[in-house]
């Protein structure tokens, strides 16, 4: 019985991070959503960039700031957040605002 118990055990925590191992894309992804929606108390819509650095990772998070009817003159908001090796929110900050039905043009405008 113990035996069939060790192998499960050893699962597990070869899926725990050991201190300082940077986490996953998909992690650091899911880690900048949850964070950054319990401090702005809304939840985000998308993460439109993730990007690993030397000392963690950056993300682009897209938030609406503001719902309007139809949708598509909503305003949202593009939040930088800047994440630790282990997916802990070290900073964020919002960029541009923008409607929702707004497209971005190669000239920049």
């Amino acid at each position: 019985m113990t035996g069939d118990r060790e192998p499960r055990k050893a699962r597990s925590s070869s899926r725990q991070k050991s201190a300082g191992e940077r986490v996953s894309a998909a992690d650091a992804m899911r880690s900048a959503i949850e964070q950054l929606s319990e401090l702005l108390g809304r939840a985000p819509e998308s993460v439109s960039s993730l990007r690993p650095t030397d000392q963690g990772w950056e993300a682009d998070v897209e938030v609406v700031e503001l719902e309007r009817i139809p949708e598509t003159t909503s305003v949202m908001a593009s939040y930088q957040v800047v994440l630790d090796p282990e997916g802990k929110l070290l900073a964020y900050e919002r960029g541009r605002r923008y409607t929702r039905a707004q497209v971005d043009r190669k000239d920049g405008r």
